[in-house]
């Protein structure tokens, strides 16, 4: 008997999700580079179930029905393109080839053009949700040809995680259209993990919270609009001891990752969209990596004194729960943006509602919140920006105050802030009628002849002005926004 799909790279997300297929009724061989990974599996997890093991990449293939289905959980890179050149002579015209792993979306449209000329058909998958997603349900972004999500439809919604009983994936687009939103995910989930930690830094430095009272704090949080995954953790992490002391308190400040987010910023620049919250959230990674440097500058300026006031505690855990509401708003507003730019860039047709839903189950950022952006992009499938949704008005009106409270609360301890304060400063330049850009686009003019527009003659009419008197009527190109 053949199987339904194959998986060829058996770490921890691969492994699991073909243990995943299995006990959703699907039949699953497996290959791995090490074949001794495939052996113990088969031996082990896998044993008295529906999974053929093979040892070369030929057998693996031979053990498939038609259309063939080959699910790639390999790292991304140089491995991938590697691997499907060396499926491409084994498969027939109609098979497919899945990517699941956290592949560069520009990749996954090079590797679609390339992979669809040859007669197969290619899915960029976004997979997210960790081990425990993988084994019990993940949220999957699917992005290719849609004859080709058809195909494997039943299979990727067959495993995917339900919320209300829809399975937390859709075709998402062309392309690189699901692994870009994937990465979208992955930045988006930057700026939550960093928004929280900077939470926990100034509860813990202004309120002297101890890790129960964190706890308590994060679990209340999570009994409230801030209901999500990473709030729900983050008071588990509180309670964790060892040798009686709190465990987190014995964890280095030093931060890995493994570059989506910096890809997702990357994309931002490239498409001049303002992502400046997960921007910080990078680049608070990067410095918490400066680990001996920071400790030399905290002893060289250790005399500097911060004008620490009083609080009302239960006030100010109030306020910080709706100032992380707020902040969370804009980190989606910006992201959202994001998509939508991408998807003008690349023509892709993304429905940004069901991406809300493809969300709400299964991966790292899951959250009731999400439910609200389905229901915003319901009630304006062309709404420019959140902030500008009826339901995220009313939320920032109510929240906006903490955030200015949080953000004042932190400089004047001297607590680094960096998201809580993109997150304002985005706000109030998104509200704002008139910036200060004029001056800057004048600056512009008066050294390189850059040009400007003007308030009093319509849009699009570039002008220069002889600033010093010495200079000629040639003028640079026209300026891009």
């Amino acid at each position: 008997m053949k199987s339904d799909i194959g998986i060829i790279g058996l770490a921890v997300m691969g492994e699991n999700l073909a243990l995943n297929m299995e006990s959703k009724g699907f039949a699953v061989s497996v290959f791995n580079r090490s074949t001794e990974k495939v052996d113990a599996f088969i031996k082990g997890r896998a044993k008295g179930k529906r999974f053929y093991g093979a040892h070369s990449i030929q057998d693996f293939v031979n053990s498939l029905s038609s259309p063939k289905k080959v699910f790639l959980m390999i790292k991304a890179g140089a491995a991938v393109d590697q691997t499907i050149d060396t499926l491409i002579p084994l498969l027939n015209e109609g098979d497919l080839i899945i990517d699941g792993g956290n592949s560069n979306f520009k990749d996954t449209i090079r590797r679609t053009e390339y992979v669809e000329s040859k007669g197969l058909y290619y899915i960029g998958t976004g997979v997210s949700g960790g081990e425990e997603g993988a084994l019990k349900g993940p949220s999957i972004m699917p992005g290719g040809s849609r004859e080709a999500f058809e195909i494997v439809k039943p299979i990727l919604q067959g495993i995917s995680a339900k919320v209300n009983g829809e399975p937390c994936c859709d075709y998402v687009g062309q392309n690189g259209a699901g692994h870009f939103v994937k990465m979208v995910h992955n930045g988006i989930e930057y700026g939550d993990m960093q928004l929280i930690c900077e939470s926990y830094d100034i509860l813990r430095c202004v309120l002297s919270l101890d890790a129960d009272e964190l706890a308590k704090t994060y679990a209340s949080y999570n009994r409230s609009k801030l209901e999500s995954y990473l709030i729900e953790i983050t008071s588990h992490i509180f309670e964790q001891r060892e040798d009686g002391e709190p465990l987190v308190e014995k964890i280095l400040d030093c931060a890995g990752q493994k570059g989506t987010g910096k890809w997702t910023v990357m994309s931002a620049l490239d498409e001049g969209t303002a992502l400046t919250l997960i921007g910080e959230a990078v680049f608070a990674r990067c410095l918490s990596g400066m680990v001996d440097e920071r400790k030399s500058a905290a002893q060289r300026y250790a005399t500097i004194e911060t004008c620490k006031g009083t609080y009302d505690k239960d006030g100010f855990i109030a306020d910080m729960g709706n100032a992380l509401y707020a902040a969370k708003i804009i980190s989606y507003a910006q992201g959202y943006a994001l998509m939508r730019s991408a998807a003008t860039t690349y023509n892709w047709d993304l429905n940004y509602g069901k991406i809300a839903l493809m969300w709400r189950g299964g991966c790292i950022i899951r959250s009731a919140f999400l439910g609200k952006i389905k229901e915003a992009y319901e009630r304006d499938p062309n709404l420019e920006n959140l902030l500008m949704d009826e339901f995220f008005y009313n939320s920032m009106m109510q929240c906006q105050n903490s955030l200015r409270n949080i953000v004042k609360a932190a400089i004047d301890n001297g607590i680094a802030v960096p998201a809580f304060a993109a997150a304002l400063s985005y706000f109030d330049g998104y509200r704002a009628a008139r910036t200060p850009a004029n001056l800057l686009q004048a600056q512009r003019d008066y050294f390189g002849a850059h040009t400007y527009e003007r308030t009093d003659r319509p849009r699009g009419e570039f002008h220069h002005t002889n600033w010093t008197g010495e200079g000629g009527s040639t003028t640079s190109d026209a300026y891009n926004v």
